[in-house]
């Protein structure tokens, strides 16, 4: 199993957190083809091949995601495409 750990500091309230947390989880779903669902302030991810979650905390995002055998080779990309999502959506 391969994993995607990210953390990333905001200084959004609660509210622009988590709609930040939306975007990207929207676009992850779109291009990755993850479903995705709030449980509080927990995000859950889920498809064949990878699950995980974001957790959303009033300083920080953290992205933890567990990547089956056929996603592996496309971590980088994953991993890529998470971090290029938060640069554009949380300025610190």
């Amino acid at each position: 199993m391969s994993v995607i750990d990210v953390h990333r500091p905001h200084s959004l309230d609660k509210e622009h957190a988590r709609e930040a947390a939306e975007t990207l989880a929207k676009d992850l779903s779109q291009q990755f083809d993850v479903n995705y669902q709030w449980e509080g302030d927990v995000l859950k991810f889920k498809r064949s091949g990878v699950k995980g979650q974001l957790n959303l905390s009033h300083a920080d995002l953290h992205i933890h995601l567990e990547l089956g055998m056929m996603l592996r080779p496309f971590k980088s990309r994953i991993e890529q495409e998470i971090h290029s999502q938060l640069d554009q959506i949380i300025k610190v």
